[in-house]
């Protein structure tokens, strides 16, 4: 078996530095999808952004997103003829763009696509993410027929939580792959 290029997917303003996908770019050589625009992002630009990365790799991607990265991979696959290039996803603290604070901070991403994807997925959040409450993950998590692991204390699971190079989640992410 072929294993698929793994595609980082980050939220608004990008990840940086201590964020564990900032390490697994540096560390495990996996490739950050750049966005035009980091901080106004627009859906249907992040959306065909992804679309031209995918389209680039020859074989099958796995998607790794956090935060509003989650809620693209929604939205693109809701759309997109090449669902079938991708793997897998491993979602990780999406957002709720629905909340009014952040529907105004980030507009342009509500409502939320909430169809099943395509291609198995799991989301993990943490229980107390400033971002999106537990019930929220959890209903996209089911919206979105993807598994959903509760990740405990952690807030956003960004570079502020301390993950460092975040091998549970490396670990997680080799597992979904392994599935059939």
């Amino acid at each position: 078996m072929t294993v698929p290029k793994i595609l980082l997917l980050p939220g608004w303003q990008d990840s940086d530095p201590p964020h564990w996908q900032s390490r697994w770019e540096a560390v495990h050589g996996d490739h950050r999808v750049e966005q035009h625009d980091w901080m106004r992002p627009l859906r249907g630009d992040w959306s065909a952004r992804l679309e031209e990365e995918i389209l680039a790799v020859p074989g099958q991607v796995a998607l790794v997103a956090h935060s509003l990265g989650c809620i693209l991979v929604a939205a693109w696959a809701a759309h997109s003829r090449n669902t079938h290039k991708v793997a897998a996803g491993l979602l990780v603290a999406p957002g709720d763009l629905e909340r009014e604070d952040l529907r105004e901070l980030i507009p342009g991403w509500a409502p939320i696509v909430r169809k099943p994807l395509p291609f198995r997925a799991l989301v993990i959040a943490a229980n107390d993410d400033p971002y999106c409450a537990a019930e929220r993950s959890r209903e996209m998590a089911r919206d979105w027929e993807a598994r959903y692991i509760d990740a405990g204390r952690g807030g956003h699971l960004n570079g502020e939580s301390g993950l460092g190079d975040w091998p549970r989640g490396r670990q997680l992410l080799n597992d979904l792959l392994k599935e059939e």
